[in-house]
């Protein structure tokens, strides 16, 4: 990977991903930016598990790629920067070397494969449910809930219609040592939801 790009145009997406981005993280991989860029294009992608952002912008690509990196660093260093200056960005075996004018950083890269894929969602099932439903579902499952931030996949409500009968729909929790679960009676509608 290798483009170049006015220091104001990679400010103004690194300022806004700088925000998901906690600098201190036990899953090392979300501390990092994923810079990935095309024809004409590079984006910035950052998450939290929670949510995630994509900041798009125009720069000169001169070869292709994407690479992961420490979010704060690179924004650190963009930001102290003098006005106008002229980024070029390339990947250099494991590490990516950032240089402007006289200045020159090499920084270390994680592996793009580690880094995390939010999907999108796929319209096509949608119901409704009454809110003294929903908030049963949660108050009788959100204590099992787990709070570790290694085991992020336990870290939610799984909410599903459970096989054969298909006549209710059931929330489940766990954290690994407990496990919680309620239903309620299939709202009208969510006999084709997926589990999510």
């Amino acid at each position: 990977m290798n483009f170049t790009i006015d220091r104001n145009a990679l400010l103004k997406p690194l300022g806004h991903i700088y925000s998901v981005v906690e600098r201190r993280n036990t899953i090392p991989i979300l501390s990092n930016v994923l810079i990935e860029t095309n024809s004409s294009k590079v984006s910035f992608t950052a998450t939290d598990m929670d949510m995630d952002i994509v900041e798009v912008t125009a720069c000169v690509v001169l070869n292709q790629g994407k690479v992961t990196l420490a979010a704060h660093t690179l924004y650190d260093i963009v930001r102290k920067l003098p006005d106008g200056a002229e980024i070029k960005i390339e990947q250099v075996d494991y590490n990516v070397q950032v240089s402007a004018g006289k200045s020159k950083f090499i920084l270390p890269t994680l592996s793009v494969d580690d880094f995390p894929v939010m999907t999108e969602i796929e319209k096509g099932n949608e119901f409704s449910i009454e809110s003294v439903d929903l908030a049963s579902l949660i108050d009788n499952t959100k204590f099992a809930i787990s709070s570790e931030e290694t085991r992020y996949y336990l870290n939610g409500i799984f909410f599903h219609v459970p096989e054969p009968n298909k006549d209710k729909l059931r929330a489940v929790a766990t954290d690994g040592h407990r496990l919680a679960q309620a239903e309620i009676p299939l709202p009208e509608g969510a006999e084709a939801m997926p589990g999510i």
